[in-house]
């Protein structure tokens, strides 16, 4: 269906930052025309996006088109759930608490997707990541994958940005972490089991 939908090829590759700042190329199901990095908002997505293609637009909205990661999962790129995988020069930009975030292997999903997805600025994504990163537990893990499987089938909540664009990370953010209630809640738990 990409390929009858739109010139080239069905899988998107692009080199990612992974644990311990290891590059990788990450899968993709290609949602865009060819080149659209050039092209418009750059490697801003807007939601009526004229490089979406037809496809894409489906891809995206159930969260398809990051199934091909699971061959970077079964590569010991990526795990099912961690922070998600950054471009190299958003990396570049991290100040030592964001530098946390490849501590651990990259996810498909993760502590910062269920908590609004694209809704959250790049500030909020990282707390979020570095919070994970400083409470992993395989409880927590099943916790986001459940309430992963929730939001792409029944909300379908943030997929693009609060103004219908996803944003670009544009630097450091220097703000010190914390906790949301339901975090602490997740804490108090932890501890009980």
């Amino acid at each position: 269906a990409i390929k009858i939908d739109s010139k080239g090829p069905v899988f998107f590759r692009q080199e990612r930052v992974g644990k311990n700042g290891k590059i990788f190329k990450i899968w993709k199901f290609r949602t865009m025309v060819m080149g659209a990095v050039s092209q418009g908002l750059g490697f801003n997505v807007a939601r009526d996006d004229p490089r979406i293609t037809r496809v894409g637009k489906f891809l995206r909205r159930w969260g398809l088109d990051e199934l091909p990661q699971l061959i970077n999962v079964l590569k010991g790129e990526m795990s099912i759930v961690g922070p998600r995988p950054t471009l190299k020069y958003q990396v570049d930009r991290y100040d030592a608490f964001q530098r946390q975030r490849l501590l651990m292997k990259p996810g498909i999903t993760g502590w910062a997707l269920i908590h609004g997805r694209n809704l959250l600025s790049w500030e909020e994504r990282i707390k979020y990541d570095v919070w994970y990163v400083e409470h992993w537990s395989l409880g927590l893990d099943l916790w986001i994958i459940l309430k992963t499987l929730w939001i792409v089938l029944v909300t379908k909540e943030g997929v693009y940005g609060k103004d219908g664009i996803n944003d670009d990370f544009t630097g450091p953010i220097p703000k010190q972490l914390r906790e949301t209630k339901e975090e602490k809640q997740w804490l108090k738990w932890l501890r009980r089991s």
